[in-house]
């Protein structure tokens, strides 16, 4: 199926037909934009092949079975017949900074997770103690939208989509104007962008399929917007679903590593613009990846590749502490020996074969641990102890990630871990997937002389 075609193409939904530079355009508020495609080489100015670039107004998995899916799941607060209104009461807090800045110019973003149809269906086992009707597409559709509306957000990021007209119907008529980004491969999910039109106008987009650098069937998106009611406050919002399979740290960090480099020359090309990363990076808080993100760099050979996302120390027996694992000296022998990293894991993780030390361009850090929170919802490092709960997985892997530029201004709480446990899983009434929703209120900080550029001092 060639780049042009349904599968892999990346959609604008509107509420009226745009006017554009190229492609073809069906007159029903859809339009279909024919993108560039580039190819690995395209950093080196040869011809493009897997970037998809979308120029308005400006300058120009299949994932292996893992040993987590093969552990049996013991909750001692599980109950093996949850009924519809045994469900505790779900309430999300918004937690501001103890030092609130004060800045007219403030936007919302969300990021979520919102557990793809043919996905819930596929792996129903582990959805074994929620209700059937909670797992229905129709009624959590409802659920994820009327849990969106509720907090409002400015830019909506939604990983796992496989029903993006579905949503899109609903969210244009609530004034939202829409991208999608399938991934490639057997997969019928990807990564949807929802904006609000009377806020923000897209200057340019692109999509990044990870197939065509050798990193999986992946997708994300980048977006480059400006605010209508001040055309010098511009902004970058990436938008990514990380790899699942624990197996392959060295994937996910090369899509990562990608991802950070083309925000950064995106970033530039619009005037230093502030960057949010937002999405399900598949890496746990305590994970050498999450270390990448937050601190810029890595020795990737001081880590076990198939332990770099800290997922495999989430099965909820180990994470409430009923179930404690027992490593013979024979297995942990086995684990350094096969810490080995090969040339070409290396450079899957690092681009080069030759390099060992893994650093990103740009300076970034999690709004949720920048805002702290009760000790009720959050862990040692500031980050959420779970946006993610179902039989075989209770943890953190969702993030908000923000530049110089901007700071948050508040964040929507999530949920104590004893309420979260006591669903028994995910969804639930008030939760319409197996994730939670993150959502931050970022403020432009003070420009400076320069004006397009910012000073992160506040």
């Amino acid at each position: 199926m060639s780049c042009w075609e349904l599968c892999s193409s990346s959609w604008v939904l509107s509420r009226a037909p745009m006017a554009m530079t190229s492609g073809s355009s069906w007159r029903m508020g859809l339009t279909k934009t024919k993108t560039k495609t580039h190819h690995p080489s395209f950093f080196f100015k040869l011809k493009p092949s897997c970037c998809t670039t979308n120029n308005i107004n400006g300058p120009t998995e299949s994932s292996a079975s893992s040993s987590l899916s093969s552990r049996a799941w013991y909750n001692p607060l599980t109950r093996t017949h949850r009924s519809l209104d045994q469900d505790p009461d779900i309430v999300r807090h918004w937690i501001q900074p103890d030092q609130p800045l004060a800045s007219p110019e403030r936007f919302t973003v969300a990021s979520y997770n919102i557990l793809g149809d043919r996905n819930a269906s596929k792996h129903r086992d582990l959805y074994t103690n929620v209700p059937s009707l909670y797992m229905t597409w129709e009624r959590r559709k409802k659920v994820i939208y009327k849990e969106l509306m509720r907090w409002n957000p400015d830019i909506i990021c939604l990983q796992e989509v496989d029903k993006y007209y579905d949503l899109s119907e609903i969210l244009v008529k609530a004034g939202y104007v829409g991208s999608y980004k399938r991934r490639t491969g057997g997969a019928i999910d990807g990564c949807a962008m929802f904006w609000k039109a009377n806020e923000f106008r897209l200057l340019e987009g692109e999509s990044i399929e990870f197939k065509g650098f050798g990193l999986r069937d992946n997708v994300a998106q980048l977006s480059v917007f400006e605010m209508c009611k001040d055309e010098s406050r511009r902004l970058l919002i990436g938008n990514i679903h990380v790899l699942y399979n624990p197996s392959h740290g060295d994937v996910k960090l090369g899509q990562i590593r990608f991802l950070l480099s083309r925000a950064q020359i995106l970033s530039e090309k619009w005037g230093n613009a502030p960057v949010v990363l937002a999405g399900d990076f598949n890496s746990t808080p305590q994970s050498a990846i999450y270390k990448f993100l937050s601190s810029s760099e890595l020795n990737i050979l001081l880590y076990d590749k198939r332990e770099l996302s800290g997922q495999r120390s989430c099965h909820p027996s180990q994470v409430l502490g009923v179930k404690k694992e027992m490593r013979s000296p024979l297995i942990l022998t086995n684990r350094l020996f096969n810490n080995c990293w090969t040339d070409e894991e290396v450079k899957v993780a690092t681009g080069n074969a030759g390099c060992h030390l893994l650093v990103h361009p740009l300076k970034i850090a999690s709004s949720y641990a920048t805002v702290k929170g009760s000790k009720k919802t959050r862990g040692c490092n500031g980050e959420p102890l779970a946006t993610s709960y179902h039989s075989k997985f209770l943890g953190t892997v969702d993030y908000l990630w923000y530049s110089d530029g901007i700071v948050p201004t508040k964040v929507l709480d999530t949920i104590p871990l004893d309420i979260l446990q006591s669903t028994g899983g995910l969804p639930c009434k008030k939760v319409g997937s197996d994730h939670l929703a993150l959502v931050s209120e970022f403020a432009f900080t003070p420009r400076t002389k320069e004006g397009n550029n910012f000073n992160s001092q506040v």
